[in-house]
């Protein structure tokens, strides 16, 4: 029987997340599930520290065992596996980027304006209304327009992946926190998009949302997608893993998505840098 090829874009994954923040397993069961499951280079991009944040994201001193241990494990699966020490990198991060193989770039925090409060843009529905309410006036289109200028922001760092770039919709399947087909919204989506573009950097097309139940689609939203394409960007496919059984998880699915908008190919990254893949 002739063993099936693999395409290219599921060999690599490289938005995971491990049980040194808010993942569910170890670095080295992610790394044998990516052995495993035929994977030629796994990411690890743990959240970064930030002094706001200590539920989800690494600790100081957790950052420095993080760094350590994968990077034992780096030279243990030498030959099985390529492993790329990431940081999932924050505009509040403490961290410096250089010390790490690659960093995506990703907004997670909202501000409130009135007692600048600090919220999670992928809180849960009741918890996001709760923060617009207080912070926002009940203004949801307020707080996507202040999610996607912290896109633009971290855009202009130049991440070597740009991270779930509206997350902000994570709890928005209803519509009931905003309209994502307002102007208001799309204009502040498209402001993004064009930092984004400025900065020449690598939109992911991140599954993780579906995958864990949020959206029956993908981040970033199809027509947002069709104009990342027809500005010319790019995309990598991810999963934002936090557990070994999602770590290619709907990529597939992904691929289609990316056709759907237009694109014949994807990026594909590797411990040489980027390569492209045709899809």
């Amino acid at each position: 029987m002739k063993q099936q090829t693999i395409p290219l874009y599921r060999t690599s994954t490289v938005h995971c997340h491990s049980n040194y923040c808010d993942g569910k397993a170890t670095l080295r069961q992610m790394a044998d599930a990516a052995v495993a499951a035929g994977i030629q280079t796994l990411g690890i991009s743990g959240h970064s520290h930030t002094p706001d944040d200590p539920e989800f994201c690494m600790t100081a001193e957790g950052t420095e065992a993080y760094r350590a241990e994968l990077s034992a494990l780096k030279a243990e699966y030498a030959g099985r596996l390529d492993i790329l020490l990431g940081l999932e990198w924050d505009l509040i991060s403490t961290d410096d980027p250089a010390r790490y193989d690659y960093i995506v770039g990703s907004a997670h925090y909202l501000f409130g304006p009135k007692t600048g409060a600090f919220g999670y843009a992928d809180y849960s529905r009741a918890e996001l209304r709760a923060f617009v309410d207080a912070e926002y006036g009940g203004d949801g289109l307020a707080a996507a327009e202040a999610y996607f200028a912290n896109v633009a922001k971290v855009a202009q760092k130049k991440p070597t992946v740009l991270g779930h770039f509206d997350l902000i919709k994570k709890s928005n399947g209803d519509g009931s926190l905003f309209d994502e087909e307002h102007p208001r919204y799309i204009a502040a989506a498209r402001a993004a998009l064009r930092a984004c573009a400025e900065a020449q950097v690598v939109l992911e097309i991140n599954t993780g949302g579906a995958a864990r139940g949020y959206r029956p689609d993908f981040y970033p939203s199809q027509w947002i997608l069709r104009e990342w394409q027809a500005m010319g960007g790019q995309v990598v496919i991810t999963a934002d893993a936090h557990s070994p059984e999602h770590l290619t998880f709907l990529f597939d699915e992904a691929a289609a998505w990316a056709k759907q908008a237009g694109f014949d190919r994807v990026q594909v990254l590797t411990k040489a840098g980027y390569v492209a893949c045709e899809i």
